[in-house]
C-alpha cells in the first residue's frame, strides 16, 4: 500500500514525477476532468483547517471525484471515545483515499497501519506537512526554475513548525541547497532535524536575525508563531512578533526573491508587502491544489489491500507527550534510526 506520510520518504524520481503531473494539470486542466471519476475521498480533519482541507476538496472534485469526512471531531464518534484506529478501518471501508489531520505526532504513520487504502498525511501537530511541501517545492520549481542550487531561509517557528520540518526533509534529495534557519533560541529545529541535516551534509546555520541574511536568500520562508503548539503561555508571549517581515526590509533583498509562508498568517508579514511581486503565497496557496491534484490521481486510483496485522502494544516506548503513542496505547512499539540515534518511528522523538 502506497501511502504519503513523510515526504521524506519520497524517492526524488517520484517527486519529479509528480511535479510533471501537476504542471501538465497547471496548463491543461481540461484533460484531467475525470481523472478521478467514481472515486471518493475522506477528509478527517480533528484540527482547524482553512487551505488544507479547501484545496483537497476542490482538487478531487476538479478531478471528478467525490469528498465526504468531517471538519470538527466533536460531530463524529470520536468525541464518544472512539479510537483512531477503528475510526481509520470504518472509513477505509467508505473511500478510496484518507486525507487526515491531527494534532497528535505521527497520527498518520498510526493511522497507515489500519486502513485498506491510502493515508495522506495533511498534518500531524508540529510533526511533519507532507502536502504543504509539495505545494511549496512546486512553487519554488514553478517560479525559479529548480530548487537546486538554492540558498533558502527559514523563519520562525522552527521548533513547532511542522511545514519546515517537511521541507527540510524534502530538500535533502536537492543539491547544493544553503539553509538558513532564522529563529529565537526557544523555537530553533528539534534536535532530530539537526542529526537529519547532519547525516545527510545539508550546509546550514542557525541564526537569530533576520535582516542580516536577508540579502543572501533566493527563498524566504516565513512562519508563524503557533499559540496552539505552546504549552506554556508565558513563552509564547516571549516569542510572538519576534520576526515581521515588511516592504521596507524587502529594499535589500534580491529582486528575484520568492517570499512564501504555509499560512494563515497574523502579524509576521505585513500587508503592504502583498502587494511586492516577490510575495507569491496566495500563489503558493493555488500550486498546492495542482500538486494535490496530481497526488490524488495516484494515490486514489490503487487498488485496495488489506494491511498486515501488526503486534498489539500495551505500553509505549516514546515519551513524548505530543506522540500518538501515547493516547492510542494499543499501537506496537515502532522503532527506527535516525542516524545512529534510536527514535519513535511515530513521531521521530529520541527515545
Amino acid at each position: 500500500m502506497r501511502h504519503l506520510i513523510d515526504f521524506g520518504d519520497l524517492p526524488r524520481e517520484e517527486w519529479d514525477a509528480l511535479y510533471a503531473r501537476a504542471s501538465q494539470i497547471m496548463d491543461r486542466p481540461q484533460d484531467y476532468m475525470d481523472a478521478c471519476h467514481g472515486r471518493v475521498c475522506c477528509s478527517l480533519f480533528y484540527e482547524p483547517s482553512t487551505r488544507t482541507n479547501f484545496s483537497f476538496q476542490t482538487a478531487m472534485l476538479r478531478l471528478g471525484g467525490s469528498v465526504f469526512g468531517f471538519a470538527d471531531p466533536k460531530s463524529s464518534s470520536v468525541a464518544k471515545g472512539e479510537t483512531l484506529k477503528d475510526t481509520i478501518k470504518m472509513v477505509s471501508g467508505y473511500a478510496d483515499v484518507v486525507v487526515m489531520r491531527n494534532p497528535m505526532e505521527g497520527a498518520a504513520k498510526a493511522a497507515s497501519l489500519y486502513s485498506d487504502v491510502p493515508i495522506i498525511n495533511a498534518g500531524d501537530g508540529g510533526h511533519m506537512h507532507p502536502t504543504q511541501t509539495m505545494a511549496d517545492l512546486t512553487t519554488i520549481t514553478r517560479l525559479h526554475g529548480s530548487v537546486d542550487g538554492l540558498s533558502v531561509g527559514l523563519c520562525g517557528d522552527l521548533k513547532n513548525g511542522r511545514t519546515v520540518h517537511s521541507l527540510i526533509k524534502a530538500m535533502a534529495k536537492f543539491k547544493n541547497v544553503k539553509f538558513f534557519l532564522i529563529a529565537p533560541r526557544d523555537l530553533a529545529i528539534p534536535d532530530y532535524l539537526r542529526q537529519f541535516m547532519k547525516a545527510h551534509d545539508m550546509w546550514n546555520v542557525e541564526v537569530t536575525g533576520l535582516e542580516p541574511v536577508i540579502p543572501q536568500l533566493d527563498v524566504l520562508y516565513m512562519t508563524r508563531i503557533q499559540r496552539e503548539r505552546f504549552v506554556d503561555p508565558l513563552e509564547y508571549e516571549r516569542n510572538k512578533g519576534i520576526y515581521i517581515l515588511s516592504r521596507a526590509k524587502l529594499e535589500r533583498a534580491k529582486p528575484s526573491l520568492l517570499v512564501m509562508h504555509p499560512l494563515p498568517r497574523v502579524d509576521e508579514i505585513t500587508i503592504d508587502v502583498d502587494d511586492d511581486p516577490r510575495a507569491v503565497y496566495f500563489d503558493q496557496a493555488r500550486y498546492g491544489m495542482f500538486a494535490r491534484m496530481a497526488l490524488l490521481m495516484d494515490l486514489a486510483n490503487q487498488e485496495r489491500i488489506a494491511p498486515d496485522a501488526v503486534e498489539i502494544g500495551t505500553k509505549p516506548v516514546c515519551h513524548n507527550p505530543r506522540c500518538v503513542t501515547q493516547s492510542e496505547l494499543y499501537l506496537p512499539p515502532l522503532v527506527k534510526k535516525n542516524g545512529d540515534v534510536d527514535c519513535c518511528a511515530f513521531c521521530d522523538a529520541p527515545l
